[in-house]
């Protein structure tokens, strides 16, 4: 019990603390998984084998942790290796694209076929966003995309924070339809062992309905006030020449190989038996071997306070796996919905998504999926169907506000440092009513498809 109660309070006082940025996200994290090592597993539980299990490194040694030719028996328990693995690869992936131009250039290339025109761009830059934040870390392309908008703003004398919100909101929608798109979608799927197939078949399924719609709110809404842009007639000869965003020809041919043969074998990994774990570093070690000259470089630019991030994260949720917190809470959840499994899915689709509205949503879902995994147990339903829902809530949940979500903080930054600040208001205004079309296209796609 005192386990628990320890367990608890430094599980809280680490959301606390991330919602305050009192401290960088990585510290909070790193400090409270040290606390949780050492008060709640060694002081209250006296347990080294809890220590041993929720760090575990011992699982990156075993076969089963780089190829499984059978069914997968990935462990949430504990620091979750083949996300970091992952993480890691594909941050080194999107650096030496981005080094050779290539998300410059899509952009330009995209705003060039659409002749500069501004509801065209508007449409087209939406579902660039969705597509490529299905593969891409949705931070990363809306750093670039941003970017990029509000210099054909600038040209084209239009408002670029209209679409800049629908490019954070599509961003994010794309994210929760494969395994690689979020965050939490990587955490689900190493931890339950769901391919990238899987997801694609499921909720991105209910991304691509959601896509449509959400495309059609954005247009009714921001229309007129982006068709009202200059009515200088140029010609297409006149704009920039998106063959110049490439800085390095052989690099940008190198990252586009690359950047298929990733997508190539996230797609068949379920059938060759390939990890994410092994993928990831494969990618890592041929974009560095491609760009042995910009190596040190791309080392140097990646994100490392989100992975120690991640790492402290895992251990903070380990200790409240470990002490049975979790099991605690998936039971009071079976309880409040009865056994029905169409109001449990309710709840885990509405209470991720207001939950994850506020605080981050990727220690929301570490945090959900034991206690999914448990309600499968106890009230003997589908782990799949609870995952989908869970996935859509965390994913479509965080869009809601402008700090839900690390793609959002990074495109109302950029559009506020190029002189368009985005307030709350204007923010949620414009985008909660859309997150609630798709947690509603979520809710109903799920029960008509699995009930």
């Amino acid at each position: 019990m005192t386990a628990q109660i320890f367990a608890v309070l430094i599980f809280l006082g680490m959301f606390i603390l991330i919602i305050t940025e009192k401290f960088e996200r990585h510290i909070t994290t790193l400090g409270c998984g040290l606390l949780t090592l050492v008060v709640v597993f060694g002081i209250c539980m006296h347990s080294i084998s809890a220590v041993m299990q929720t760090l575990n490194i011992q699982s990156i040694f075993t076969v089963d942790f780089w190829y499984q030719a059978g069914e997968s028996t990935e462990s949430s328990i504990g620091i979750n290796w083949a996300t970091i693995f992952f993480i890691v690869g594909m941050m080194v992936m999107v650096e030496g694209m981005a080094m050779a131009g290539f998300f410059r250039w899509l952009c330009m290339r995209i705003a060039n076929l659409v002749h500069y025109k501004t509801v065209p761009i508007f449409i087209t830059f939406m579902i660039m966003s969705a597509i490529l934040a299905m593969f891409i870390d949705s931070i990363t392309v809306i750093l670039f995309l941003a970017a990029v908008t509000v210099e054909l703003a600038q040209l084209l004398k239009f408002n670029p924070v209209p679409m800049i919100l629908s490019e954070i909101f599509c961003a994010n929608l794309g994210g929760s339809a494969t395994m690689c798109g979020d965050p939490p979608n990587i955490i689900i799927g190493t931890s339950l062992g769901y391919s990238f197939g899987d997801f694609i078949f499921n909720t991105g399924l209910i991304a691509g309905i959601s896509l449509i719609v959400v495309i059609v709110y954005f247009y009714v809404i921001f229309h007129k006030e982006l068709s009202s842009q200059s009515d200088e007639k140029k010609s297409v000869a006149d704009y920039p020449d998106p063959k110049k965003a490439i800085t390095n020809k052989k690099g940008f041919i190198i990252s586009c190989i690359i950047f298929f043969g990733a997508v190539i074998l996230l797609v068949t990994h379920a059938y060759t038996g390939l990890t994410v774990a092994f993928i990831g570093l494969f990618i890592a070690a041929v974009t560095l071997l491609a760009s042995l000259k910009n190596a040190v470089k791309i080392i140097k630019s990646l994100d490392y306070q989100t992975i120690l991030f991640f790492i402290g994260l895992f251990v903070v949720v380990g200790g409240l796996e470990e002490t049975g917190v979790l099991e605690v809470i998936a039971t009071f959840i079976g309880k409040v919905s009865g056994g029905n499994i169409k109001l449990m899915i309710a709840i885990i689709i509405w209470v991720s998504a207001i939950a994850s509205a506020f605080v981050d949503n990727i220690p929301f879902a570490a945090t959900m999926i034991p206690i999914i995994k448990s309600l499968s147990v106890t009230q003997n339903t589908s782990l799949s169907v609870l995952a989908w829902a869970l996935s859509m809530g965390t994913d479509i949940g965080g869009s809601a506000t402008p700090i839900g979500a690390s793609a959002n903080v990074v495109g109302t930054s950029v559009a506020a440092r190029e002189g368009y600040p985005i307030s709350w208001g204007e923010y949620c205004r414009k985008v909660v009513p859309a997150t609630v079309l798709v947690l509603i296209i979520s809710m109903i796609v799920i029960f008509v498809r699995y009930f």
